[in-house]
């Protein structure tokens, strides 16, 4: 028995019915091989990077009411009161991939995570290079890819943290919101799931069918980057810092920066943190 009636557990059995791929469930939409819901665990991206120890371990679905020891990028933690976010993991098999661009996968799934939120939650979300979905300025959604094998065939746990319905005292950051902050049309988390899993699922279905296209990936993508056209600053490896304007994301993923005051000079940015600036004041 949950105690919050605002926030009540998923439903892992309608979940399973219509996100799982069954003799009974015959929706074309219906691409995951496995889905569970825990009550608490300490990281579902760890849990399923254990899973895909299994070679016959494909599209797992796994998502805890409360997670005790989630990551971020660089190792950064989170955590959440229990059943305020999504807390999920999906394990994907790909053959054929080439392991190069296996670090196009957070980025799939950040087109994903925005195309459900605009559907279902009606918000205007887009992403900040290279995985975090922004409501605004502020962080709604993060996502982290672990490679789980590169042989015999390549496998990444992809994991999405989703702030649903934590209250102004209740985020990790000040530059954190929740769907319940930004008026979502609804916080409804088994409702959130079917649109992330059924986004995530045809974004990976139409990357393989393209034959892995990294080009096509890359379109995709620069149509929900709100970080396309922003004065940004870049930090690099080495604490190097580069100011610039962001003009594209291309083919390996990468963010490209024309670099301030660089006479024309651009800058692919491959592994960094970017933050969104206001723009250059105008001299006088």
């Amino acid at each position: 028995m949950w105690t919050d009636l605002n926030r009540p557990p998923l439903d892992h059995a309608a979940l399973r019915r219509v996100l799982v791929r069954s003799d009974d469930n015959t929706d074309a939409r219906a691409f995951w091989n496995r889905l569970d819901v825990v009550e608490r665990t300490g990281s579902t991206n760890a849990d399923l990077l254990v899973r895909a120890s299994d070679l016959g371990a494909d599209r797992h679905v796994l998502i805890a009411e409360y997670q005790e020891s989630g990551r971020g990028r660089h190792s950064r933690s989170w955590v959440s009161p229990a059943q305020a976010q999504i807390s999920m993991s999906v394990l994907l098999v790909m053959p054929g991939l080439n392991l190069a661009d296996m670090g196009w996968l957070p980025l799939l799934a950040g087109i994903a995570v925005v195309d459900a939120l605009r559907s279902v939650a009606e918000v205007p979300a887009e992403l900040k290079w290279p995985n975090d979905v922004l409501i605004g300025d502020k962080k709604v959604a993060g996502i982290l890819a672990e490679v789980a094998r590169t042989t015999p065939d390549p496998a990444v746990v992809v994991g999405v943290g989703l702030n649903v319905s934590l209250g102004e005292n209740e985020l990790p950051v000040p530059t954190a919101t929740s769907l319940l902050l930004e008026n979502a049309e609804t916080i409804d988390r088994d409702t959130l799931v079917r649109a992330i899993a059924r986004e995530l699922a045809a974004q990976f279905r139409g990357w393989e069918k393209s034959g892995w296209d990294t080009a096509v990936l890359a379109a995709e993508y620069r149509q929900r980057c709100g970080t396309l056209g922003k004065r940004v600053r870049a930090v690099l490896p080495g604490d190097k810092e580069l100011f610039g304007i962001a003009t594209d994301i291309d083919t390996s993923g990468r963010v490209v920066i024309e670099i301030e005051d660089g006479g024309g000079e651009t800058f692919a940015v491959a592994a960094g943190d970017i933050t969104h600036l206001r723009a250059a004041p105008i001299a006088d």
